[in-house]
């Protein structure tokens, strides 16, 4: 298994995004987000879609340089409708619009569809966390393919659904809940395939619906479950409201459509803390609360607790420090981008 530094990766990924007619900074952006989610440890949303997001551009399923439209505006509210552009880039830019109108109305909320796979989401809510404000952000495919089982059933009928929550503290990382409401983000069974690993029972049911340790298992009829194992009635229901804030009120629908596109329609949410108290005294009693939390003992079989968001902090700085790991199998996927396109003298060897 190689291991790079987050640098060479980054100019890996954004080489090869050139070299496939997108612009300069759209393959900053795009790059950018990709790294990032290698460094802070969720390599299932990293460089390992580099050949996936290739493919799409080949189809016409990701427009880089696509129009960005407001298709309908308030103070505090907007749709937006990113043409099948780059997720990174049309998530990102529709957060910054969101930070702004919160800026000067105190709450904001924006809607976004019909753009491609937008990555790791705890990226979006710390960009309203730097500006001293609570991001939230969901995420739904639509009436794209589906990947996960309801509570009870065996066939797939909705999204992994993510929802992320920052918050700013004045703790060493960002407080970041950022969580599929499947028991598995889908990019997590590629990467078990990829690395050849068995996965937990509890992540997927074949096509019977029998519980499986095998991630080929999902690729050949099977489903992935909610979160929360035997009270997955939980991650269900939550998956459920991801899937009306994401896909209805977005506009996107609901159902199964083999042939659709991928598409991240999105909610985001932002609140400027000081609407409701000075930002640094919040900030300090959130991190007292932290520290409160991480003050509990530890139970058979930990060494300690942490706060959501604490584990991809400690990631990032060892990563930084120390390389970040991808599998072979990725690696031999971008290595035959990079000689297709003849890059390896632009990109250097690592």
């Amino acid at each position: 298994m190689p291991v790079f530094p987050h640098e060479y990766l980054h100019r890996v990924t954004y080489h090869i995004y050139r070299a496939e007619g997108v612009s300069d900074e759209e393959a900053q952006v795009v790059a950018t987000h990709q790294v990032k989610a290698n460094l802070v440890g969720h390599d299932s949303h990293g460089v390992i879609h580099i050949p996936e997001y290739v493919e799409r551009i080949h189809r016409g399923h990701i427009v880089p340089g696509a129009p960005f439209e407001v298709v309908k505006e308030s103070p505090t509210t907007a749709r937006v409708d990113g043409h099948w552009g780059f997720g990174f880039v049309v998530t990102e830019r529709v957060m910054r619009m969101a930070i702004e109108k919160a800026r000067t109305n105190n709450v904001a909320a924006m809607t976004i569809f019909q753009q491609s796979h937008i990555g790791r989401l705890g990226d979006y809510p710390t960009m309203a966390v730097e500006e001293g404000m609570i991001g939230i952000i969901t995420a739904d495919s639509g009436a794209g393919p589906k990947a996960v089982a309801p509570f009870g059933g065996r066939e797939r009928r909705l999204g992994t659904n993510p929802i992320c929550i920052g918050v700013p503290s004045d703790t060493d990382g960002v407080v970041l809940l950022d969580m599929a409401t499947s028991a598995v983000a889908a990019g997590k069974v590629s990467l078990a395939r990829n690395r050849r690993e068995a996965i937990p029972s509890s992540w997927v049911i074949d096509k019977d619906g029998n519980p499986t340790t095998d991630p080929n298992d999902y690729y050949e009829g099977g489903a992935i479950l909610p979160v929360g194992a035997d009270q997955g009635h939980k991650g269900f229901g939550l998956s459920f409201m991801v899937e009306m804030f994401s896909g209805i009120l977005t506009g996107l629908g609901f159902g199964i459509d083999p042939l659709a596109r991928h598409n991240d329609g999105c909610f985001i949410a932002v609140f400027n803390v000081e609407a409701f108290r000075p930002l640094a005294e919040f900030k300090q009693e959130m991190g007292e609360f932290a520290r409160f939390i991480k003050d509990t003992p530890p139970a058979k079989g930990f060494t300690e607790v942490l706060y959501p968001g604490e584990i991809e902090w400690r990631n990032e700085q060892q990563r930084r420090r120390d390389g970040v790991y991808i599998e072979d199998e990725t690696w031999e996927q971008i290595s035959g981008l990079i000689e297709q396109h003849k890059l390896w003298e632009t990109i250097g060897q690592p």
